[in-house]
């Protein structure tokens, strides 16, 4: 299990030992995490890893074997997931999963069905996306790639989550249109929102994030503040490997596949930290 970081007082969000299977397969195996409020907490490895297995377990879309999920020291492990969104634990999920038939505000309206009180109205989106107020009428599926994940990101916001479970935000998307999405991260994270972040570009995991996990095969094999840990050890963790000379901060407990290659394919040209990861295949 995690240990606290110092100063930041109780978890919002913690899991413990979360198993989840898809039938025969076990795609989370004792997997743990504490995410503090204010954190960017994010989870990287290759496709299949299990990372955006974890994220629907926790938003209530999986339903765990074994283990608990904690949010604000209540039990939500059963708790089902439009209840999960009113206490405050919204997703934009992979591939946006919008209603293309519906405008851009119709779909905000859907977002806004479970919403709490706080900060964010449709309104407030439309400041935060600048070009989003003029084409409120247009049907999302007329949208480009960027602007649907805008609104994915607008429909989530408008719940006034306190946790936003953010997966693969760079799926797909242009890496100038990445960039255009996570600038805007800090006026998000200035209402009080604590993120937990799925990525596969892990370059750009590591430059928002406060605290990472790397997930293989369904089992933790790093976790540790981004400034603790070096781009070999990231790279052995993402692949699974041990490399020469160096101990891996493995957290105490958590098992490796001990030297399997993974699954995915590899990262892009400079290594697992330099550029863009792996695309395309949801994680099961």
């Amino acid at each position: 299990m995690n240990a606290p970081r110092p100063g930041n007082g109780t978890p919002l969000l913690e899991v413990r030992d979360l198993v989840v299977h898809h039938g025969q397969l076990r795609a989370l195996d004792r997997v743990s995490l504490r995410v503090f409020p204010g954190e960017v907490y994010a989870i990287i490895g290759a496709n299949g890893a299990g990372k955006s297995t974890l994220l629907r377990t926790i938003a209530g879309l999986h339903h765990p074997t074994e283990g608990a999920i904690l949010y604000d020291g209540k039990d939500m492990t059963k708790v089902r997931p439009e209840r999960r969104a009113t206490a405050g634990i919204a997703m934009v999920p992979e591939g946006r999963r919008l209603f293309g038939s519906l405008t851009v505000e119709e779909n905000l309206q859907v977002g806004a069905t479970y919403a709490r009180k706080g900060p964010w109205t449709i309104e407030r989106v439309y400041e935060l996306f600048g070009w989003m107020s003029e084409r409120r009428t247009q049907r999302t599926a007329q949208l480009s790639g960027g602007e649907q994940q805008s609104v994915a990101i607008g429909r989530a916001l408008v719940a006034n989550p306190r946790v936003l479970l953010l997966d693969e935000l760079s799926l797909g998307l242009a890496p100038v249109v990445v960039q255009r999405i996570y600038a805007m991260l800090p006026q998000i994270l200035a209402t009080g929102l604590t993120v937990l972040l799925v990525e596969q570009d892990v370059s750009q995991a590591l430059r928002v994030a406060s605290h990472l996990q790397c997930l293989l095969e369904g089992h933790t094999t790093l976790e540790g503040r981004p400034s603790d840990v070096t781009p070999a050890q990231v790279e052995a963790a993402y692949f699974g490997l041990a490399p020469e000379g160096a101990s891996s901060p493995l957290e105490e407990g958590a098992r490796g596949p001990g030297g399997s290659g993974g699954t995915g394919s590899p990262p892009r040209s400079g290594g697992v930290t330099g550029g863009v990861g792996p695309q395309g295949e949801e994680d099961t």
